[in-house]
């Protein structure tokens, strides 16, 4: 029988560390169902003792997750075990994972402790996780650069004292692929109680190393895999979870493993977290970039023609991605939008197809065509606004030329109410427009990110701006959508406008709360 790694994902715990701005819950929730269906074995979800936000997304998750363990991080510190412990104890099945500094560099320099507290601490934490759940994990951060007695000795003292996953981490993505491996086969044949424990690896990207080291480890016995997906992370990123099981897959001759991943998933999971986290996906990046399964040169294509295995190693299938563009137009009814979204992976629990129809039907009356890419889009930008705007865009017109200042008129309903203002001057219509939308809110921000994407094709594209805004010391991400670059700049506004009302009523309510009102 084929053995099986471990797919532990941490997108929602080190690959949101990389975000602008942080996710919302709802966001949150959102990706983890979709790790759900992509078959990850373990979600690491936060870090609950961080803050209450964390506290209550990681709570959330631990709630609505049933087919996947759900994993939360501790430092070996009693109060974020507990934390992690109350957070996680809603959920079907959990995991506590707890680390603590192993290298010379970081015990000395960041702890001001022995390598012998050092021990202590990680077998204390390990035993108080285990009064909780008898899955827990064990990591030795920066164990790349730890030397390998240590190494041994502090993953022996954690298995004795209860850790069922010992994990061994390159954290600034230091070593290289013969190096890590060899760390990993010693722990292997040096450690006497290993089999009494699985051996996890967590890659960094630094040296662009983290997918080779990860399956350099398993080749060397490691049996669990910690990634992100699109490999997003601190720095220059994690493992890319799709970049190991493909490999896994593509290559299970070599490697005499599997994965449990519906890798048909994976592209649609992909994309989804490229759009929530703001974070787009490089064009040449491996197995879920545009151009991954593009072929230009005139050789390549006649090859592709006569046999497609001449230039491609797996199909574009594999990842869930359709071949053809699928297109639709203003005439098309709900089915044929629903189905489409079928085609493409999506559940009917992963938008409103009510919404979803209706920001469609305009769409399509303003560019005709409406093809798979835009869909997607709308159905992501659905995901991402809020149930209970407060501010919404009514009316928007916008002039520059040369000779003079940009001019905006713009119409906002601010709970209903009706407010409009122009205004002259500005580096171009859409700071024009944003000087309008600050003037008529009276908020007090600060732009500190604008990043605009084509979603599409051609001139008529659908245009995505992200934008990061700063108000009372808090980062805000907003997003707009529309095939006018103005318009959906002030769309991108107003979502992050009202994300922050939204934290002002939730601040609101818990001052209440705190005060006995």
């Amino acid at each position: 029988m084929t053995e099986r790694v471990i797919i532990f994902d941490t997108t929602l715990r080190d690959g949101e560390q990389a975000l602008k701005a942080s996710l919302t819950v709802k966001e949150k929730l959102q990706i983890a169902l979709a790790l759900e269906r992509l078959g990850v074995d373990v979600m690491e979800v936060g870090f609950p003792v961080s803050s209450q936000g964390d506290f209550e997304s990681v709570q959330t998750i631990a709630r609505h997750i049933k087919h996947s363990r759900v994993a939360a991080l501790s430092r070996a510190v009693d109060k974020d075990i507990d934390a992690a412990y109350e957070a996680l104890k809603v959920a079907e099945a959990f995991r506590i994972h707890t680390f603590i500094a192993s290298s010379a560099l970081h015990v000395e320099a960041k702890l001001k402790r022995t390598f012998d507290d050092v021990v202590e601490m990680a077998v204390a934490a390990v035993k108080r996780a285990r009064n909780y759940t008898d899955d827990v994990e064990f990591s030795c951060e920066d164990a790349g650069r730890t030397g390998i007695d240590n190494i041994c000795r502090i993953v022996e003292a954690a298995i004795n004292a209860g850790a069922t996953t010992v994990n061994i981490p390159d954290t600034v993505g230091y070593c290289l692929p013969t190096e890590y491996g060899n760390i990993i086969a010693q722990v292997r044949n040096r450690v006497p109680n290993i089999d009494k424990a699985v051996i996890s690896v967590h890659c960094h990207n630094d040296l662009g190393m983290a997918t080779a080291n990860s399956l350099t480890a398993v080749q060397n016995g490691a049996r669990q895999i910690e990634c992100t997906i699109n490999g997003i992370g601190e720095r220059a990123g994690n493992t890319a979870l799709e970049e190991v099981v493909m490999a896994i897959k593509t290559r299970q001759e070599l490697f005499g493993v599997d994965t449990r991943i519906n890798t048909q998933e994976i592209h649609r999971v992909s994309q989804m977290v490229s759009q929530l986290c703001n974070m787009p996906i490089q064009p040449n990046k491996a197995i879920v970039g545009s151009n991954a399964f593009a072929h230009s040169s005139g050789i390549h294509q006649d090859g592709m023609l006569k046999n497609k295995n001449t230039y491609e190693i797996m199909s574009p299938e594999t990842i869930g991605l359709k071949k053809e563009k699928l297109n639709l137009t203003a005439r098309s009814g709900r089915a044929a939008v629903k189905g489409h979204m079928a085609d493409m992976g999506y559940t009917e629990q992963d938008y409103d197809l009510d919404k979803l129809y209706d920001a469609f039907l305009k769409l399509a009356d303003k560019k005709g065509q409406v093809f798979d890419y835009d869909l997607e889009a709308l159905a992501f930008i659905d995901m991402q606004q809020g149930d209970e705007d407060r501010l919404v865009l009514d009316k928007l017109s916008a002039h520059s030329t040369k000779e003079y200042p940009a001019t905006a008129f713009v119409q906002l309903q601010l709970d209903g109410e009706k407010l409009s203002t122009s205004s002259i001057g500005g580096n171009g219509p859409v700071d024009a427009v944003y000087n309008a939308i600050l003037t008529l809110t009276g908020l007090d921000i600060k732009m500190s990110h604008y990043n605009l994407t084509a979603k599409g094709e051609g001139a008529e594209a659908l245009g995505q701006v992200d934008i990061v805004v700063e108000h009372e010391g808090r980062k805000f991400h907003g997003v707009g959508l529309a095939t006018d670059i103005v318009e959906s700049s002030a769309l991108a506004l107003v979502h992050a406008i009202n994300a922050i009302y939204r934290a002002h009523r939730v601040a609101d309510i818990k001052h209440h709360k705190a005060v006995g009102a």
